[in-house]
């Protein structure tokens, strides 16, 4: 059957994978033909480093018509604790009620998000404004290729211990295969017993999760550098 809501996160959360220009094209083109709403997470979009790499799915012809995309300050910036983020909802975008009523959502949205919501604290969005003063944009710059940096120490090290990684490239998060046929949650289990580290279990994010494990980029560069040595020195 057709699906009505279609929901994308790229850079996505929590396999670190990237949605190629061709990809996001067959979801648009998809959309279009079934009256489908594409809901686009693009939190982190910041660390998408590979120019063949759309930033956001507006760059896809047609998009415009069956898309709403989310970005958020605070991932970008390093303060997700407080918040901040934004809708973009074209003015045209239809969906379709029930009994086959066309709606344009931008005014629904505006409507609902005025009436429901009073915005995050004004401390808050200055700290989003500076996210792009002329002191804020290379400071952004410089913690994101920070990150991508303990992304691929990583992921290398990973794989040097002899496991299956994805993800870790354009994007903060390493996705890899538990070993041995370990559930996600036993090796969580054994990661934090035998080595004192701790991930987030794949399954944590649903079913098709499970057998795969996350790690992060957001740390110091010696944590991640130990962390790699813990478990190589575990898996050997």
């Amino acid at each position: 059957g057709k699906v009505d809501l279609l929901y994308l996160c790229y850079p996505n959360n929590p396999t670190g994978t990237v949605a190629s220009r061709d990809t996001l094209k067959k979801f648009v083109d998809y959309a279009k033909a079934n009256d489908t709403i594409i809901f686009f997470d693009a939190a982190y979009e910041a660390y998408i480093t590979d120019p063949a790499i759309p930033h956001s799915i507006y760059e896809i012809d047609g998009a415009r018509d069956v898309a709403i995309e989310f970005r958020s300050f605070s991932k970008t910036a390093g303060f997700t604790g407080t918040r901040c983020a934004f809708t973009v909802v074209p003015k045209g975008l239809k969906a379709k009620t029930p009994n086959g009523e066309s709606v344009e959502l931008h005014a629904l949205w505006n409507r609902r998000h005025t009436t429901k919501f009073n915005g995050v604290s004004y401390i808050v969005q200055r700290g989003a404004e500076a996210v792009y003063s002329d002191t804020g944009r290379p400071q952004v710059r410089a913690l994101i290729d920070f990150y991508l940096e303990n992304a691929a120490i990583l992921c290398k090290g990973l794989r040097e211990a002899g496991l299956t990684v994805h993800g870790g490239v354009n994007a903060p998060y390493v996705w890899l295969k538990t070993p041995g046929g370990m559930t996600s949650w036993q090796f969580f289990d054994h990661l934090l017993s035998k080595s004192n580290l701790v991930g987030t279990p794949g399954s944590g994010f649903g079913a098709a999760g499970e057998g795969y494990f996350r790690l992060s980029a957001f740390n110091s560069r010696a944590n991640v550098e130990e962390a790699v040595t813990r478990i190589q020195q575990l898996l050997k």
